[in-house]
């Protein structure tokens, strides 16, 4: 059967999708794919379009971290969950799609790091409810009441 993947970036939207991500993993009885990107910011770059010679340990290392962390906040409630960890390079909404491409479910939060804080939905979320080829859960964060 199929897994369920879930994209992070260490924001609190993520957070609340992978609990979603390892909830709906257990009542199914399938694995979790727990997946995150990196890339080389722009600014790295030099004119010209020339690209420096950039070593991604620290890239890979710091969204290995991500997903650790992620995976540590959950305590206990994913122990009965098979869980894949992917750390790849790329646009986020790119590689979570890719990674979905053979998944019963791809989950993601409805706001990350970037972007406009008051938007409803993020450019990632938006991209992987556009081009996903499995159903995909956007999960929201609750409102705060203050």
């Amino acid at each position: 059967m199929a897994s369920i993947v879930v994209g992070i970036d260490g924001s609190q939207s993520a957070q609340d999708a992978l609990r979603f991500a390892v909830h709906e993993a257990t009542i199914r009885g399938v694995g979790l794919r727990v997946v995150t990107a990196w890339h080389i910011p722009m600014i790295t770059y030099g004119g010209a379009g020339l690209v420096p010679d950039i070593d991604p340990t620290g890239f890979v290392k710091n969204a290995s971290a991500v997903v650790e962390t992620a995976l540590a906040a959950l305590g206990e409630q994913a122990n009965d969950v098979e869980i894949e960890r992917v750390v790849r390079m790329g646009q986020p909404a790119q590689v979570f799609v890719e990674q979905a491409r053979d998944a019963a479910l791809l989950v993601v939060g409805s706001r990350g790091h970037g972007g406009f804080a008051g938007l409803l939905l993020g450019s990632v979320s938006h991209q992987c409810a556009l081009h996903a080829s499995c159903p995909v859960v956007i999960v929201r964060q609750p409102h705060s009441t203050a």
